[in-house]
């Protein structure tokens, strides 16, 4: 029976924590009946010992729900759940003291309130606090598996999605045509440079084809793209457009979503061409910090004229970033950023990813 004012997982736990304690107290009156005539008094003890085991179960549950697991090796984590097993066993120690008093037990069955009592008993609750803890954290750990599971199908359709995006972006007729004309205007006039914008195009769109069977590829390769990228636009605005490029050689080889870059960089251009005084200088950055990616894209101009002259074309920007946005989400959860910054005299898109210990 599901609890409608409880989420799926929620009422996952209640069921399943009730279930257990439900099922360690008929074992505690089926012990109890081997060893001597069963009683209401006896009963009632186990009963109130499982409802204080119950809510210490809570008030771990609370405390694990506020550790993030994720980050810590198993010698921490397993130190941790020491340690949390032995406050919430010492708390539950403290009622059944408690309890003991209120009872008023016979003096057969009262357990000694001392290091000894302590010790004896630990080998029961203790245990099956332990026991509680295991099975916290192995379904935990079982949901995370599964979720990362299903994130990275996601993120391979959604790679897939991309690469179709880019490419019918990228091959879009205004590109070729307004590329192709360029060529046929350099034949004439200078036949080297024609071939040279070939050449680059052919690179780049080589590039668009092979990186689409990759789940990542080095920075270099994604550089190098963007590179061929920018020397076609250079032959086309010549000196209105200026690019740097700030790549830290220790970011090279970090790995990185095919075309994750390259939306960002056509939006720097379209952008600024609309509103930067000329020439439209656009900055490219990557530097790596321990084992986290930093990429920026800064231009000079505006990125709210996309927002304020929306057509077809410019629905094609914003949706290259929400798609940024989302493969980030789905090969780095929890672990990058992607801010768009507005500066003095231009704006920056700037993405962090940091990879996992075993990927470095």
């Amino acid at each position: 029976m599901k609890l409608r004012f409880l989420t799926r997982k929620e009422s996952n736990f209640w069921l399943i924590n009730i279930a257990g304690w439900s099922g360690y107290f008929l074992l505690m009156i089926i012990s109890a009946s081997y060893n001597r005539p069963l009683t209401v008094r006896i009963v009632v003890w186990d009963f109130l010992i499982i409802c204080c085991g119950f809510s210490i179960s809570l008030l771990l549950r609370q405390i694990y729900h506020r550790f993030n697991f994720r980050t810590y090796s198993f010698p921490r984590l397993a130190i941790f759940v020491f340690l949390t097993v032995l406050f919430g066993y010492s708390i539950w120690f403290i009622l059944d003291a408690g309890l003991n008093l209120i009872m008023a037990r016979p003096a057969d069955t009262l357990i000694p309130i001392n290091l000894i009592g302590f010790l004896d008993l630990s080998l029961e609750w203790g245990i099956l606090l332990f026991a509680w803890s295991f099975l916290y954290f192995g379904i935990k750990f079982w949901e995370e598996w599964r979720r990362q599971r299903s994130a990275a199908e996601q993120a391979q359709l959604l790679a897939q999605k991309a690469q179709l995006q880019t490419l019918r972006y990228q091959l879009n007729p205004h590109f070729l045509f307004n590329t192709l004309n360029t060529i046929r205007a350099l034949i004439e006039e200078n036949d080297k440079q024609a071939k040279e914008m070939i050449t680059e195009l052919s690179e780049f769109l080589r590039y668009s084809l092979i990186s689409g069977n990759a789940a990542s590829v080095p920075l270099s390769d994604e550089i190098d793209a963007i590179r061929h990228y920018f020397a076609i636009e250079k032959k086309r605005y010549e000196e209105k457009l200026q690019i740097r490029f700030d790549v830290d050689p220790l970011a090279e080889d970090f790995p990185v979503l095919s075309f994750l870059v390259h939306p960002l960089v056509e939006n720097a251009i379209k952008a600024g061409m609309a509103t930067s005084p000329l020439p439209l200088i656009i900055d490219i950055s990557a530097k790596v910090t321990g084992d986290t990616l930093r990429i920026e894209v800064c231009n000079t101009g505006n990125w709210r004229y996309l927002a304020e002259t929306s057509t077809s074309d410019d629905s094609v920007n914003h949706s290259g970033l929400n798609n940024v946005r989302q493969r980030l989400e789905n090969m780095f959860p929890g672990r990058h950023r992607f801010e768009i910054l507005e500066k003095k005299d231009g704006m920056c898109v700037r993405l962090e990813m940091t990879r996992k210990v075993h990927e470095s």
